[in-house]
């Protein structure tokens, strides 16, 4: 329909994609002491997951957020009281502005949540033991115009991730550092 009426639009696949349930921008997953995973999240990740995007100017959240916008048809959620998802800022949700209206807060988690496990002992205590950073938002494409090539849009949504680069540091080398209420920050380049 976009389309018809001259709004340039497109089919976008999210390989990997986020269902955060809970809106706390990761999808947690909660096991026992034994590793007994415990169903206590609704949270999931879905193979792959498609909506559209639409080229829109947006006076409402200002010319930085003008450009393609995420209008999802098959919402999963509803959205301030009915299901809808979107316009939500491809800029947006690339810087995190997850604040802002429009369901950025859900399509950021759907691209970039993180996975996180949790061991839980108690009701009052749980832990968490490992955390995925990478898994979420895989291969986001579109097709190219005129061929049947994918187009890697990945870019668009989120920054490159970290590459994980191992070192060792003796402790004389920080100890002078080191104070109760300090935690050393480490930078690569």
């Amino acid at each position: 329909v976009l389309r018809c009426l001259g709004i340039p639009t497109r089919v976008i696949t999210n390989f990997n994609s986020a269902h955060d349930k809970n809106l706390n921008l990761s999808i947690d997953k909660y096991i026992d002491m034994s590793g007994n995973n415990l169903h206590l999240s609704e949270d999931s990740v879905w193979n792959f997951h498609v909506w559209n995007e639409s080229w829109f100017i947006r006076r409402d959240l200002g010319s930085f957020y003008d450009g393609w916008q995420v209008l999802d048809a098959t919402p999963q959620e509803k959205s301030k009281g009915i299901y809808q998802c979107g316009p939500a800022s491809t800029k947006a949700i690339k810087e995190g502005d997850v604040n802002l209206d429009y369901d950025s807060p859900f399509v950021f988690a759907a691209v970039n949540a993180d996975c996180v496990t949790w061991i839980r002992y108690s009701k009052k205590r749980k832990e968490r033991i490992y955390s995925d950073t990478r898994e979420i938002g895989r291969f986001i494409s579109t097709k190219a115009v005129g061929t049947n090539s994918r187009v890697d849009v990945t870019a668009n949504y989120k920054y490159p991730e970290v590459k994980d680069i191992s070192f060792k540091i003796s402790y004389s080398q920080y100890k002078n550092s080191l104070m109760d209420d300090r935690k050393i920050l480490v930078t690569a380049v």
